[in-house]
């Protein structure tokens, strides 16, 4: 096992490597596309954010910080902060209000108790120590012959992949929030911005989904090959 190229592994997860490199790359051109695009309301990413937090009570709860790298934009949960990258702080195009709404709706998620959220949050740690350690564990366990050690590591990527499925509605729950409060608002107009911004968080939420798919075929992979599906590989 793992001592040669295996076919069964580019079959399984070659498609869904390829999905996700085309998602990295659809967000990535999307972005890019409507950051060129102004919102008609002016604002920049981190005033829209302000605009949605205050319209839910939480301005004064959640704070809002500069963060660089590129499109490294997230929800600090411990400490309460929206955490932007300088295209979307300072960007007053579409782009940026689409994803700094979408990071706003995180916040929102975590004041109401959104449970999805709460459920991603409790297995971070588990799903953290999973990225990285998994898949040398059942290597190793392999190369060893240690089948505990390899059950060990399957089930630390099944964190993972558990991490990944619950992200799923967490993201689209958040793009959700994000283009309803846009709207709402009146921070975007008309259908055109609509659609801009949309095409953006839909382009980001193919991330997560090709993240999950590949996450999901790997873990049959590992499953097929030691023997729980299928019988056991010799």
């Amino acid at each position: 096992m793992f001592g040669y190229f295996d076919p069964l592994y580019l079959v399984l997860v070659g498609p869904a490597l390829l999905l996700a490199l085309y998602a990295q790359i659809k967000v990535s051109g999307s972005f890019a596309k409507y950051k060129r695009v102004a919102a008609s309301s002016g604002l920049s990413g981190a005033e829209a954010a302000y605009e949605m937090l205050r319209a839910a009570g939480l301005a004064d709860r959640v704070s809002i910080e500069l963060h660089e790298g590129f499109l490294s934009d997230h929800y600090d949960p411990r400490h309460r902060v929206l955490r932007l990258s300088p295209d979307v702080y300072h960007g007053r195009s579409l782009a940026a209000l689409g994803v700094a709404c979408h990071e706003a709706g995180h916040a929102i998620q975590h004041a109401a108790g959104y449970a999805p959220l709460a459920l991603r949050n409790a297995i971070v740690p588990v799903a953290g120590f999973g990225s990285y350690a998994a898949v040398p564990m059942i290597i190793l366990g392999a190369a060893l012959q240690w089948f505990n050690l390899i059950l060990l590591g399957l089930l630390l990527f099944a964190g993972l992949v558990a991490f990944q499925v619950i992200n799923l509605p967490v993201e689209f729950n958040a793009s959700s929030r994000a283009k309803s409060a846009l709207r709402e608002m009146g921070l975007i107009s008309g259908p055109a911005e609509y659609r801009a911004v949309s095409s953006v968080l839909s382009a980001a939420a193919m991330t997560y989904v090709a993240a999950t798919v590949a996450a999901v075929v790997q873990l049959l992979y590992y499953a097929i090959r030691l023997g729980l599906i299928g019988g056991r590989d010799e």
